[in-house]
């Protein structure tokens, strides 16, 4: 009898002790600080986190941009964005160009066309982006011989910064330290309904794959400019049926989610013509209509922060229309 109480008493501590850990993965933000946000703004405020710590990630950049109007008597939306370094000031970025997400995004609250929302942008390293945001599962749908060759080509690339996919990684990093973050420190609403990803090219596929693996966290999705072929665009690729395998398979109900799909007609884009038009047959078949999806094509527009501000009203619009 004796024994069976130690057995018990022992098995409580390993669960008690196993429920600590991880609320500390999730819960331990003291390690969190806050830098001074000195770029351009045309709307909103941003509070900066110049590195913010993860066990499952590398540490990166989080700008978690506020409304006008925010106050802690109201509660927010939340729109979850890769490529954060992208999206509020040009004069920072590599190239010269964002996505103008702040003037976007506060005009549409300002105009009352969408919810209260904050935007938080989670920013890339470029050496480890591929490997960030390549979907995972789909990944592991490929041909040996394919997934070896392209872990070959990584390591030429990127040297031993590349260390295979992380993408389920970076995927929990979000959800289970970024977002829980969020929740506790900003006035925001935590349910799936209130709760969104968005991002274009390899950001599309890791938004798409966000959705999938999360559907009651997310409850939808904005990918520009999905990058279909996964890496430089080639003849006979497996690569874009391996993602619409996945995607058949793992797509969530269109009674409760939203999922906004959409492509230029140059540069990059000019090759995703043919897996769009799959992508329609792919969403009728999953029972998904203009209600709560779209796959729209901007004809002149390049894969390029120029084009999807231009457009990026759109999606915005659609997933958190009031």
């Amino acid at each position: 009898m004796r024994f069976f109480k130690e057995i018990v008493v022992l098995s409580v501590l390993l669960v008690l002790f196993s429920c600590k850990e991880k609320l500390q993965v999730v819960n331990n933000f003291s390690a969190v600080k806050f830098s001074e946000y000195n770029g351009k703004l045309g709307s909103g405020t941003i509070k900066r986190i110049d590195s913010f710590p993860s066990k499952l990630v590398r540490a990166r950049t989080i700008d978690i941009w506020l409304p006008n109007n925010y106050s802690l008597k109201n509660k927010y939306a939340v729109l979850y964005m890769h490529d954060g370094q992208m999206l509020f000031d040009a004069e920072s970025t590599w190239n010269k160009q964002e996505w103008k997400v702040d003037e976007i995004v506060g005009g549409l609250i300002d105009s009352s066309k969408i919810k209260n929302t904050i935007v938080v942008a989670i920013w890339n390293h470029s050496d480890i982006r591929h490997s960030d945001y390549y979907p995972q599962k789909p990944f592991d749908l490929l041909p040996q011989k394919f997934k070896d060759s392209i872990f070959s080509e990584g390591q030429k690339q990127f040297g031993t910064s590349f260390k295979g996919l992380q993408s389920d990684n970076y995927l929990k990093f979000i959800v289970e330290e970024v977002k829980p973050y969020i929740d506790a420190n900003f006035s925001v609403h935590s349910n799936m309904e209130n709760t969104f990803v968005a991002g274009s090219s390899m950001g599309g596929l890791i938004s798409m794959y966000a959705l999938c693996e999360y559907p009651k966290i997310f409850g939808g999705a904005a990918c520009l400019s999905t990058h279909w072929p996964g890496f430089m665009p080639q003849e006979n690729s497996p690569v874009p049926a391996a993602f619409f395998k996945y995607l058949t398979q793992n797509l969530p109900s269109p009674k409760t989610h939203k999922i906004y799909f959409d492509y230029g007609t140059e540069t990059l884009d000019e090759f995703y013509l043919p897996y769009q038009n799959q992508l329609n047959e792919l969403l009728a078949m999953k029972g998904f209509n203009i209600s709560n999806s779209r796959n729209l094509k901007f004809d002149g527009h390049d894969h390029s922060e120029n084009s999807w501000n231009k457009r990026f009203q759109i999606p915005v619009e659609f997933l958190l229309k009031k």
